[in-house]
């Protein structure tokens, strides 16, 4: 004889939320654990100011670090944009899913996704994936023989 599960009722049901911790350090970890670092100072022997400088400055270089990483992030984004932008027109090869080269026109490109798209005779190619790239005009004209 089966036995089917029974739900509690009526009783109050407490949701503990878990807090994740955070996996990298912030100006707002930093400033907690400054913070409670003061708190729970020996009131006979007072953190020295040197000291509490010294962690604000660190403070400060972190800061300016993290804003420096971001800026370098953007200007990557728009490297790969621009990069991308300038193969519209272009010939230029890729390898396929099945790990054969091939070669076609740019025709559009994407900025939907984190890596630009490029869509080469109708298919959709990551422009990390382009290995390589030929002027088309260059392509489609002869050189001139030499004399």
């Amino acid at each position: 004889m089966p036995v089917e599960a029974v739900a509690a009722s009526g009783g109050i049901a407490t949701a503990a939320t878990a807090r994740a911790p955070k996996q990298t350090m912030d100006s707002e970890v930093f400033m907690h654990l400054l913070v409670t670092q003061l708190r729970n100072q020996d009131p006979s022997s007072p953190m020295d100011t040197n000291e509490m400088i010294a962690q604000t400055t660190q403070l400060a270089s972190m800061e300016q670090l993290t804003a420096m990483a971001k800026t370098d992030e953007e200007n990557f984004s728009l490297q790969m944009r621009i990069a991308a932008a300038a193969l519209i027109g272009q010939s230029v090869t890729y390898t396929n899913a099945e790990g054969v080269s091939v070669t076609g026109t740019a025709k559009s490109v994407s900025y939907a996704g984190g890596v630009p798209t490029v869509n080469i005779n109708g298919e959709d190619v990551l422009l990390d994936q382009v290995s390589g790239v030929v002027d088309a005009q260059a392509a489609e004209t002869p050189d001139a023989p030499s004399a």
